[in-house]
């Protein structure tokens, strides 16, 4: 998660959408938005656009419409930037999610706001068949015992 961030093909980082989504709209709105997402509700689509940005075009258009996981990890994502700890739930389940997009994701909020909550939720991840979750569970679980949690 290191390094320098890259603007987007839609002009600027997920971070800076995401941040200004929270400006817009407020940041509670955003956490909630991202929560029932990912809890497999329904969000407005600008806040879908805020999180996906081009590739979520689809959510407007319908067409053409892209697996229903994405909306599961930019909701995620959208974690990674507007936090707050009302969403850790939500992120320890998508530990566990079907789609490996989203476990990898979800790791990677654990890693960034360290929830020592998930430790061991994570740490079962290090075993993941998909190499990708297993290096953000790897990060995870090192960057939420470094802190202590």
């Amino acid at each position: 998660m290191g390094g320098v961030a890259a603007a987007s093909r839609w002009g600027q980082t997920p971070r800076e959408s995401i941040e200004a989504e929270c400006a817009r709209r407020g940041h509670s709105a955003v956490v909630v938005g991202c929560i029932d997402l990912l809890r497999g509700g329904d969000a407005d689509p600008a806040l879908v656009l805020a999180l996906g940005g081009p590739p979520a075009r689809w959510v407007v258009t319908g067409e053409p419409s892209g697996p229903e996981y994405w909306l599961r990890v930019w909701a995620a994502r959208g974690l990674l930037w507007a936090w707050d700890d009302a969403a850790q739930p939500a992120i320890v389940d998508a530990l566990n999610d079907d789609a490996w997009r989203v476990r990898e994701m979800a790791a990677k909020v654990v890693a960034r706001h360290q929830l020592g909550d998930a430790l061991s939720v994570v740490a079962d991840l290090r075993h993941d068949p998909v190499q990708r979750v297993r290096a953000a569970a790897h990060r995870a679980v090192v960057s939420v015992t470094a802190a202590g949690t």
